[in-house]
């Protein structure tokens, strides 16, 4: 329920009237460079990239060709280095946990 501006002044009162300290909390900022942002994307990519190759070899060959199978092989045969954004953003990466 939304305080009446009586309501809200009265409390505004009582907390100069308390004189406790304001602490006020800010987010440092980022202060990476952008071509440290792009290789650490780049590298978070091949690290995401290595996981999906992982999972898919781990996967039993009884369920490779289900729905999650074919997504993960479709990213596990990905050529990081000759793939485009477009290529990229295009995949349907599987959800995991039966949520595919």
């Amino acid at each position: 329920m939304a305080l009446t501006n009586a309501e809200r002044q009265r409390r505004y009162r009582e907390r100069r009237a308390a004189k406790q300290p304001v602490i006020r909390y800010r987010r440092p900022q980022d202060r990476t460079s952008r071509p440290s942002q792009w290789a650490n994307a780049i590298q978070t990519l091949r690290d995401l990239h290595a996981e999906y190759v992982e999972w898919f070899d781990r996967m039993p060959e009884s369920l490779r060709d289900g729905a999650l199978g074919e997504k993960l092989a479709a990213v596990a045969e990905l050529d990081l280095a000759a793939a485009t954004l477009d290529e990229l953003d295009a995949l349907d990466l599987p959800l995991g946990f039966g949520r595919d």
